[in-house]
């Protein structure tokens, strides 16, 4: 065979092997809960207590509830076409000392998607009946949003200003922003970087409800275009593309279009009225580090920025730098737990 031939060959073979492990989103989502990775804080653990939040328009999301329900609590947002599972290196760090709470957001993991439209408005209308249902009335919560997540909590602190100020001892913001996603992320090559995407250009990418498939040249892409590819290892790659294929297709074309479309724009980091810790990663392509910067800068000049946490990450900061991003939020845990709460945390350590 000669040159061209074994080049040929190796492509369709590659091809073969990205479409034979096209799955269904239900049995990526069992794969990815019952498979055993090389480190062990990707793995999935299993809950004390599972619950279901009902929102307004009929739609169930899942909730899970890890550690005591004693414990100081934290809540953990995920982001687009994710689910519970991508915190699973905070839940099983932080679960011993905290109550965790987390919970597939609409359309997302096994909850539904609901009548209403897709928008920050219905994201913080969610947040804000999880809180109403699943978190405990007698403590204060720290609140972690991550990228749709991140925007889920600022659009909460827009639309739930009281609740916020009743509920909320802190908030981290992580790899996120207010808007302008088309006209600023540099994930896909040359957009954004050589000249400036059209807004249909990016829709037209991201909304496309085809299953991701598995195998080498997809985590490539993961790794490269998602993630920090100078650092980010193979368990990194294959935890994140695993938890993309764990998303309902038409559910994550359908919040891709309408978080390209979101303009926020700052009314939410400057409804803020809780110290706020903002991290953001370093080579993140998807939502650039300025995105954040510019979150962190509001809230400076209001009063409630607790720290800029800079991270060499890309844009999963949670998965590629999993110990600091949990000790930053162990440190905020710490930082605004109550007297009572400080007591039962430092007996816990004894």
């Amino acid at each position: 065979m000669n040159a061209g031939g074994a080049l040929r060959t190796a492509r369709l073979a590659e091809a073969q092997s990205m479409l034979t492990g096209l799955v269904r989103p239900a049995e990526a989502r069992r794969r990815l809960r019952s498979r055993q990775f090389a480190d062990a804080m990707f793995n999935s653990r299993e809950p004390e207590r599972a619950t279901w939040a009902l929102t307004d328009d009929g739609a169930r999301l899942r909730v899970h509830h890890y550690g005591s329900p004693d414990a100081p609590v934290l809540v953990l947002v995920h982001g687009w076409s994710c689910c519970i599972e991508y915190w699973n290196p905070q839940i099983n760090a932080l679960a011993e000392r905290y109550h965790v709470i987390a919970y597939d957001q609409r359309g997302h993991g096994e909850s539904m998607w609901g009548k209403r439209r897709f928008d920050a408005d219905v994201l913080a209308d969610d947040l804000h009946t999880v809180v109403d249902q699943a978190v405990p009335r007698d403590s204060k919560a720290v609140f972690v949003g991550h990228s749709m997540g991140g925007i889920t909590v600022q659009a909460w602190a827009h639309r739930h200003p009281d609740q916020v100020e009743e509920r909320a001892a802190a908030l981290v913001l992580a790899n996120t922003t207010w808007g302008g996603i088309a006209a600023e992320t540099r994930v896909l090559p040359f957009l954004n970087s050589m000249f400036k995407a059209p807004i249909w250009l990016g829709q037209a990418a991201l909304s496309v409800p085809f299953p991701f498939p598995g195998g080498r040249f997809a985590r490539s892409l993961v790794r490269t275009r998602i993630l920090n590819g100078r650092s980010a290892t193979a368990d990194h790659a294959e935890f994140v593309l695993s938890m993309s294929r764990s998303c309902n297709p038409v559910a994550r074309a359908k919040a891709a279009v309408a978080l390209i479309e979101l303009a926020l724009g700052p009314v939410g980091a400057e409804a803020i009225t809780v110290p706020t810790t903002v991290i953001g990663g370093r080579h993140d392509l998807l939502l650039p580090h300025a995105m954040t910067q510019r979150i962190a800068h509001t809230l400076s000049i209001r009063g409630y920025l607790d720290q800029l946490v800079v991270l060499d990450t890309g844009h999963a900061s949670n998965i590629e730098a999993a110990e600091d991003f949990t000790a930053e939020i162990d440190r905020v845990m710490y930082s605004f737990s109550t007297p009572t709460e400080l007591t039962e945390l430092e007996d816990a350590a004894s």
